[in-house]
């Protein structure tokens, strides 16, 4: 159950009539205007604040102005939703800033594009932030590319192979499914600013299995939008997981721990290249807000559940929790997340509430500019 806004704050419903108040073309009184400076200031710590996209409340006005219409539609026709007004406002619009502040310090130091990596569990919209982000940068001059870690999966016959050799990795996804060669050449390659065959995965190829699909051309770049489940997450000490959370409960699962979290070490190379890191994960509704990584499979029954509904194939519910929890035997959330949150190397984390809205964010490192 979503928690009810302090007195002082808008509810989403709130903020989405007055920004569509705004794009009706009525004026704002004052305290609406407050209201709308208030509810940025309430989840940005320090609000983006670049001066070639304007900072003040009239130019994030504006932007909203422009930008709405193309990514109303856009939402629409991609996602099969309308536009969140709430979390363009809150989130989308002042995050597309952020990503331009880091732009702006690395031009003065380098010309290469900024590789940004974007990690979160499943279902906390890592990827629909990630292609939202690149149509307003695009709307904005930027040359932007997306790569997910899953367009980096080895081919079929290559993951058949795999499985015959070690049958726990039984489902594509975990550390070792990878083609670590291909991923490193492809960044290393845009960071030259040389023409690059962006691989894309074909997950309907093979009876669903997935397989290798066409790749995209690309030239050069301002950003790349590198987005996965585990994407900069490291190895952990093994003795960690003697004393592992459930799943992780026999012996087997142990040892298939171990042997992905041996097999994680490989990414480091490819993690290395990456400027810049963005955490999105879910916490409950305490008031300490803890991390709280079982609502990865909450939301993975919804969806499964709604395309069901909607006369698609779908994983019943039994399906789902054996996929994830396959999962979390693999990289266990609450073993390998907070290591992360402490590190110093993750340059921004958005935590989510269990109805998936932004309630905090964060700059866990150090030098965040």
């Amino acid at each position: 159950m979503a928690s009810d806004p302090a007195p002082d704050e808008l509810s989403a419903a709130q903020l989405r009539a007055i920004l569509q108040q705004f794009l009706a073309g009525q004026p704002l009184y004052q305290r609406q205007q407050l209201q709308l400076q208030r509810s940025l200031s309430s989840l940005w710590p320090t609000l983006p604040s670049s001066s070639s996209s304007g900072s003040s409340l009239v130019d994030r006005l504006q932007q909203l102005q422009e930008l709405y219409p193309p990514l109303n539609a856009f939402c629409q026709d991609r996602l099969g939703w309308p536009c969140p007004l709430d979390l363009l406002w809150r989130l989308w619009l002042p995050l597309a800033q952020q990503i331009l502040d880091w732009r702006q310090v690395q031009q003065s130091f380098v010309l290469e594009p900024l590789m940004l990596g974007i990690v979160g569990l499943q279902g906390t919209g890592k990827t629909t932030l990630t292609l939202i982000l690149a149509k307003i940068l695009r709307s904005w001059g930027w040359r932007v590319a997306q790569l997910s870690i899953d367009d980096l999966y080895k081919t079929y016959a290559e993951r058949q192979q795999l499985q015959q050799l070690d049958p726990r990795f039984c489902w594509r996804g975990p550390p070792g499914t990878h083609d670590l060669e291909l991923g490193l050449s492809v960044l290393q390659n845009l960071r030259q600013l040389q023409p690059t065959a962006l691989p894309r995965f074909d997950k309907s190829a093979q009876q669903g299995a997935g397989d290798r699909g066409q790749p995209e051309w690309v030239g050069e770049l301002d950003l790349l939008l590198f987005e996965g489940w585990f994407v900069g997450l490291r190895p952990i000490d093994p003795a960690c997981f003697e004393t592992a959370p459930p799943p992780i409960q026999t012996t087997a699962d142990r040892d298939f721990a171990r042997e992905v979290n041996r097999r994680l070490a490989n990414y480091l190379p490819l993690w290395a290249q990456l400027d810049r890191l963005v955490l999105i994960y879910p916490t409950d509704c305490q008031p300490d807000r803890q991390l709280d990584y079982r609502l990865s499979q909450r939301w993975r029954r919804q969806a499964e559940q709604q395309r069901i509904a909607t006369g698609q194939p779908g994983m019943p519910a039994a399906e789902v929790d054996a996929f994830v929890k396959y999962f979390w035997r693999a990289l266990h959330p609450a073993l390998f997340l907070p290591p992360l949150l402490a590190s110093g190397r993750l340059d921004l984390a958005i935590q989510v509430s269990p109805d998936r809205v932004p309630i905090q964010i964060s700059y866990p490192a150090s030098n965040p500019d």
